[in-house]
């Protein structure tokens, strides 16, 4: 069975995730996004109660 032969199929691993990690994946991390998003402040909400006036 020449599937089970890991000679070609373990060379085309290691040269495929050598070449994803040394090219690729730093491509990757350096995109950044336009723009971030920034969290609500707690000051900025309203303490009103919403009036359910048609009940």
């Amino acid at each position: 069975m020449p599937q089970l032969i890991p000679t070609p199929w373990l060379a085309l691993l290691i040269f495929s995730w050598t070449i994803f990690t040394a090219i690729v994946l730093p491509k990757v991390l350096k995109h950044s996004f336009p723009d971030n998003p920034t969290l609500p402040s707690k000051q900025n909400l309203s303490k009103n109660k919403w009036d359910w006036s048609w009940h």
